[in-house]
């Protein structure tokens, strides 16, 4: 066997030989089915690649809503960021004003877009452990009647809150204002209808609850609003319109190089999800890894960061116990030599770290989880 051989071998062997299960909020451990799926090359212009992306376009959509003829989505090379950047430069008129409900650091993202795209700005701060103030939103659009557009983040991963775009979108509606969801780290794994809830652009992710791998995102959008933005873009690269208007005009063409093997793990991804029974079977699934981390964390000792209410099953901020010899990383390493990636904490006034239910991972795991931190507490 020549050295290329080898180093292949090596390199397959360590793709077999998965060393730990992230438990993360994105990028999330995936099967091996979704990886086995990135092991073939693929061209951008052939009509059999095209027909995954055509596929996948009509899949995304009819997992968002029962009104499919009202609904179109498009993909977008790059981060979840990266779609909720080309949604925010690209969606809003050049004298428009967005009002962004911020509880967390990705509503905070959002805003700072806006900033740097010049795009005038109303930010409704609830600081990070408080669902956004609906009231407060109200009272903003009575008083500032030019805010054109809301956004709000549904699953807030900085705590994992699960944030009510619900009442969200009837108060936007009632002052007929397009709404803006990033729905990033909860599309794919908890139910929803996107035409029920009134939401004119959600934003989501490969590499989130559908269980792909990182490389694009998506939009899904209500058609009649999507056509409105041709020529608003501030960003060549990121002109939401001018993707979908090539996508649904050239079946399925990316503008420029598209993520082929990702979007073709992604396709496999669907099906997958799909096998699963939905999102509903998935969305139950996550919500038994969460009961089960939180019950057996508990039992350990450690509390939450939010009140049951409030918490999304994506992911769960846990406090630091109140030991002057804990120490994050500590326990960082500790389970990483056992298998496991947990997350530090993100927000401000709190020490916490997180745990993701999300991803090819099961309630065994999750017990499997609990056990390994019991075996280390090296704190008490």
């Amino acid at each position: 066997m020549n050295r290329t051989n080898v180093t292949a071998t090596m390199n397959m062997d360590l793709i077999e030989d998965n060393p730990y299960l992230l438990l993360t909020p994105g990028p999330l451990s995936t099967s091996k089915r979704v990886k086995a799926a990135m092991l073939k090359d693929w061209c951008t212009w052939d009509d059999d690649y095209n027909r995954i992306v055509q596929d996948i376009r009509g899949r995304l959509v009819q997992l968002a809503t029962k009104e499919t003829s009202l609904y179109s989505s498009v993909l977008m090379q790059g981060s979840g960021s990266f779609c909720v950047e080309s949604v925010i430069g690209s969606v809003i008129p050049p004298h428009g004003k967005l009002l962004v409900m911020a509880n967390g650091a990705y509503g905070q993202r959002m805003a700072q877009m806006a900033r740097m795209l010049n795009i005038p700005l109303v930010l409704l701060d609830n600081g990070e452990v408080a669902p956004p103030d609906l009231g407060q939103l109200e009272q903003l659009l009575l008083k500032e009647t030019d805010i054109t557009h809301v956004a709000v983040v549904h699953c807030e991963t900085t705590t994992g809150m699960l944030n009510p775009i619900k009442g969200v979108g009837v108060i936007a509606k009632k002052y007929n204002k397009t709404y803006i969801v990033d729905a990033m780290s909860s599309f794919g794994g908890i139910p929803m209808d996107i035409a029920e809830l009134q939401i004119d652009f959600l934003i989501s992710s490969a590499n989130k609850c559908i269980q792909g791998v990182p490389g694009f995102g998506f939009i899904i959008a209500k058609i009649d609003e999507m056509k409105k933005c041709a020529g608003w873009a501030r960003s060549h690269s990121l002109d939401l319109y001018d993707q979908w208007d090539k996508m649904e005009n050239y079946n399925g063409k990316w503008r420029f190089t598209s993520p082929t093997h990702v979007v073709r793990a992604f396709y496999e991804a669907l099906k997958e999800l799909a096998d699963e029974g939905g999102i509903i079977a998935r969305h139950n699934r996550y919500k038994a890894n969460q009961r089960v981390l939180v019950r057996g964390m508990k039992m350990l000792g450690f509390e939450t960061l939010l009140p049951e209410p409030l918490q999304s099953p994506i992911i769960t901020s846990f406090l630091y116990p109140e030991s002057e010899a804990f120490q994050f990383q500590t326990l960082y390493e500790k389970l990483k030599r056992r298998g496991f990636v947990i997350y530090p904490g993100k927000i401000t006034n709190a020490n916490t770290f997180r745990i993701g239910n999300i991803g090819e991972v099961q309630v065994e795991d999750m017990i499997r989880l609990v056990d390994a931190i019991q075996q280390e507490t090296f704190w008490t």
